[in-house]
C-alpha cells in the first residue's frame, strides 16, 4: 500500500491510500503518524491499520500536488523529533561502473595511495552484506539536520546564500517510528531527494559534514512493506520547463554493496537514535549525479526523481536564500 497526506480541497489535512482505481481518502485518519502509532499499539502493520479505517472518497492527488497541497509523507507536531540521516558509498551502480570499481579496488587493494572512499567502498563489498542475523561493516554516515530542513514534495529546496553549490541526489529513504520501549518500526520507504553541496565537498572530503546540512525533501507516496531488491529509476533537471540533463538510477539491495538491514542496523544501534517518539528518515545512498556530469544547477532549475514502484515522481525546484546576518549575543 502507498500513502500519502495531503491538505483536502476543505482545508483540513487527509491521509489517502493508492489502488488500483486511483487514491482514496482513509477515514477518520488525519496523519500517518496517527497510523503508525495505531500499528504499533495494535501489533499490526500500518497498511492493515488503514485497511482496517476504511477507505472513504476518491481524491484527486494530482490536482492537490498542482495547487502545492501535498505534504511529506510524514511530519510530525515538533519538527525537532524529526532525525534526517543518511549513509553513503552503498551503491554499485550499473553493471559497467560496477566491474571498474572491482577492478580498481582490486589493483589498489595493497595501494598506500587508495582513497579513502574506495577503502570505504571496498570494504562495503567485502563485509556489507554479512548473514542473516549478523553485523557487517559499518557504512560511512552523516547527520542531514532535523524536520525543519524538509521541503515537501512542489516545495523548494533552499540552498543557502553561503553555499557553492546545490546539487541532487536521487535515493530511497527509509522512514522509522521509535516505539514507547525503544524499537524502531519501519513505517515504509519513500523517494528522496538528498540535496547536496558537491562543490564544497569536493574542495577537501572533511568538509563532507557541511555540505550535507542543506534541505531536502521526500515522497510525496510512502511504499508500505518490503522494499524491492531492484529498482530503476530516473532523475533529471527540468530548466525553463525542458529536459536539461537525465539519467537513469538503480536503487535496492541488488545495486548495493550493503544489505538494507546492515545499514539500519549501524544507525539504530545508537541509543541516542532509540528515544520514543522520535522519527527518522534516513537515506540509503546513490550512484547518480548531475554534478559528476558536469551539471550546474541555477535558481528556477527543477528537480525531478521518479520511480515505478513509488508512484508520484518528488518534484522541487531550486532557489537560493538570502543572506542572513547572525549576531552572536553573549549573556
Amino acid at each position: 500500500m502507498n500513502l500519502v497526506q495531503l491538505i483536502g480541497e476543505k482545508g483540513k489535512r487527509q491521509v489517502a491510500a493508492r489502488t488500483k482505481d486511483g487514491f482514496f481518502v482513509v477515514r477518520r485518519t488525519r496523519s500517518v503518524l496517527e497510523l503508525a502509532h495505531t500499528a504499533v499499539e495494535g501489533e499490526t502493520t500500518i497498511a492493515a491499520a488503514a485497511e482496517a479505517r476504511g477507505l472513504g472518497k476518491a481524491v484527486d492527488v494530482d490536482a492537490a500536488y498542482d495547487e502545492g497541497r501535498l505534504l511529506l509523507p510524514i511530519d510530525a507536531p515538533d519538527a525537532a523529533h524529526i532525525h534526517l540521516t543518511g549513509t553513503g558509498l552503498t551503491h554499485l551502480g550499473s553493471a559497467s561502473t560496477r566491474d571498474a570499481m572491482h577492478k580498481k579496488a582490486s589493483a589498489q587493494k595493497k595501494d598506500e595511495n587508495l582513497t579513502d572512499s574506495m577503502k570505504m567502498f571496498q570494504m562495503g563489498i567485502e563485509a556489507g552484506k554479512p548473514e542473516k542475523g549478523k553485523a557487517g561493516v559499518q557504512p560511512e554516515w552523516f547527520y542531514k539536520g532535523n524536520g525543519t530542513m524538509l521541503a515537501a514534495p512542489g516545495a523548494a529546496l533552499l540552498s543557502p546564500d553561503f553555499a557553492d553549490d546545490g546539487g541532487e541526489e536521487p535515493e530511497i529513504a527509509g522512514i522509522y517510528l521509535i516505539g514507547p520501549d525503544g524499537t524502531p518500526f519501519r513505517l515504509g520507504f519513500a523517494l528522496a531527494n538528498e540535496f547536496s553541496d558537491h562543490i564544497m565537498e569536493r574542495v577537501n572530503y572533511l568538509y563532507l559534514a557541511h555540505s550535507k546540512l542543506r534541505p531536502c525533501s521526500v515522497g510525496p507516496e510512502l511504499r508500505t512493506g518490503k522494499l524491492p531488491a531492484h529498482i530503476s529509476g530516473t532523475s533529471r533537471i527540468l530548466r525553463n520547463g525542458k529536459p536539461l540533463w537525465e539519467k537513469p538510477f538503480l536503487s535496492g539491495e541488488d545495486n548495493m554493496s550493503h544489505t538494507i538491514a546492515n545499514l539500519e542496523h549501524h544507525h539504530f544501534k545508537y541509543e541516542l537514535f532509540r528515544q520514543p517518539g522520535d522519527i527518522h528518515i534516513h537515506m540509503f545512498g546513490t550512484a547518480t549525479l548531475s554534478f559528476a556530469d558536469g551539471i550546474r544547477t541555477e535558481p528556477g532549475d527543477v528537480f525531478e526523481i521518479e520511480a515505478e514502484e513509488f508512484g508520484l515522481p518528488l518534484r522541487n525546484p531550486l532557489q537560493n536564500s538570502k543572506p542572513e546576518k547572525v549576531k552572536i549575543k553573549a549573556l
